[in-house]
Order: structure tokens, then sequence, then C-alpha cells
């Protein structure tokens, strides 16, 4: 049990016999009575999320979860196979434990966040920026950058990304896998 206290981005609590993990709080003191704290949370079952708020002086169930290292190896009807990087073994993901799918690059490290009291898969993390190889855009009309326009490009891994005009077939872009968009252009 945990009091309001210890909330943070990045918790995974029990809460209406499901486990969530906080994706946003806020601790609110008004003016007038008293404090409370306001979260969006991700369910980790099926990845809906919900907005709750909570007085101040609320306990709530904590999640123990450990960070474990895996690369992500390929995906078929299955779901998408990972290996541990320390064992060896390989353990099967459903396609809603992962924010952006289409950005898992084979090969690529990965953190899968699994709960302590019965090992179970809870969510994978994917590192917060990646580079991929731009496959597929058409090209950008020339003379049409007095705004910030954008056009769709296909990346290495089939994802479709919104990226700057000056984009062309070839270049390898950043990309913010919290949000699957465009970062910069890498040299």
């Amino acid at each position: 049990m945990g009091n309001m206290s210890e909330m943070r981005n990045g918790l995974c609590i029990k809460h209406n016999h499901d486990v969530y993990k906080v994706v946003e709080f806020l601790h609110v003191k008004p003016g007038k009575g008293p404090a409370f704290v306001r979260t969006k949370l991700k369910s980790l079952t099926n990845g809906k999320v919900v907005d709750n708020t909570w007085p101040s002086s609320h306990s709530v169930d904590i999640v123990r979860v450990e960070r474990r290292k895996y690369q992500f190896l390929y995906n078929d009807d299955m779901g998408f196979h990972f290996m541990d990087n320390e064992s060896y073994e390989q353990t099967v993901l459903n396609e809603k434990m992962i924010d952006h799918p289409k950005l898992l690059k084979e090969g690529m490290d990965i953190e899968v966040l699994m709960n302590s009291e019965d090992n179970t898969p809870l969510t994978l993390e994917m590192p917060q920026y990646i580079a991929l190889e731009v496959t597929y855009t058409e090209p950008g009309i020339r003379g049409d950058t007095a705004t910030n326009v954008t056009k769709p490009a296909t990346v290495e891994t089939g994802a479709e990304i919104k990226v700057p005009i000056f984009i062309n077939v070839g270049d390898k872009i950043k990309i913010d896998t919290r949000s699957s968009s465009y970062v910069e252009r890498i040299k």
C-alpha cells in the first residue's frame, strides 16, 4: 500500500481489479477544500486510458515491477516475439501491450515491465528515440515552404509518419516513440 505522495509517472498500481500505469498526474491544492490528485491511467490489460481523481489522503496498491532487457525478434499471427538478453528465453507479447507496434524493428533492444509477484509481462517500453530510414515518400513541392507543411512518409518498419517536405527516400529520421512523431533528420 502506498499513499498519494508516492504517485509519479510510470508507477504501476492496482485499481478496480486491474493493473494500471500512471501516464499523468497532477497534485491540486485548491484555495478552499482538501487537496486531491488528478490522474490519467492506462490499463495494462486492455490499453484503455481512464481519468481518475482521488483525495490526497487516499491509499493505493502499488504493483512492484522489474525492468528486463529484451530484443525484438519478429511478429506473426501469434504476436510479437522477444528474447530475454540474459536467459535467451523467448516471450510472446500481445499487440495491446505495445504502444506503437509498427515502430518495432528486428534486433531492437527494449524493456519489458514484469510483475514481480507472478512474473507476468505487463507492458513494453521502447527507447524514447529511434532512427529509421524512409522507404517511401512523395517528393516535396518546390516553393511550398512558407508554413510548416508535412507529408506522409513510410519508414523501414512499415509505419507511416508525418515528416517535413524536405525529407526524401533514403533519409534517416529520428522518431519519438511516445507520440510516433518526427523529431529530426539524421545526417
